[in-house]
């Protein structure tokens, strides 16, 4: 064989296997053009399916700890699948961004524990059922010194069990 014609057949087995790794790339069953629900990749009833298809999260405005609307919507959704699964003991935890003293973002943290609690609380879920903990600003969930980091942390976290 001469090295064109070696170089001929590199060239088309690279081609098949560029065709083989599109057809396999692009075969699936959805003939939309729509992406796939994102409730179809969790358990109904599972902590995936809490975090996914309800939200774990409540955020804050600076300094705050009474429940925005937004708040309210996403703690109604959990205290109804809360209702629904009675199975998971809960922890809420109450975070906040790296301004403030330690001291000041534990107390803060835990004021907007409270607050989700006696939220889900009001709602019909069981006081018993759930736990506070304030993290203040030692466990942020963005690191970052900039308002888009703050508000992220500014946060409590509903963690099922």
């Amino acid at each position: 064989m001469t090295r064109k014609h070696d170089m001929q057949m590199i060239k088309k087995i690279a081609a098949l296997a560029a065709l083989m790794l599109i057809a396999a790339c692009s075969n699936n069953n959805n003939n939309s053009n729509e992406p796939p629900s994102a409730s179809t990749s969790v358990a109904p009833g599972s902590i995936g399916d809490f975090r996914q298809n309800v939200g774990d999260r409540v955020y804050f405005d600076t300094d705050m700890s009474s429940i925005r609307e937004d708040g309210r919507a996403t703690l109604a959704r959990q205290a109804e699948w809360l209702k629904k699964y009675t199975n998971y003991p809960i922890t809420i935890e109450g975070k906040c961004d790296e301004r403030g003293t330690r001291e000041y973002n534990l107390a803060l943290g835990e004021r907007r524990a409270n607050a989700a609690r006696q939220y889900l609380v009001a709602q019909g879920i069981p006081a018993s059922r759930i736990k506070t903990i304030s993290y203040g600003k030692e466990r942020p969930e963005v690191v970052g010194s900039d308002e888009g980091s703050w508000a992220r942390n500014r946060v409590a976290i509903t963690a099922l069990e």
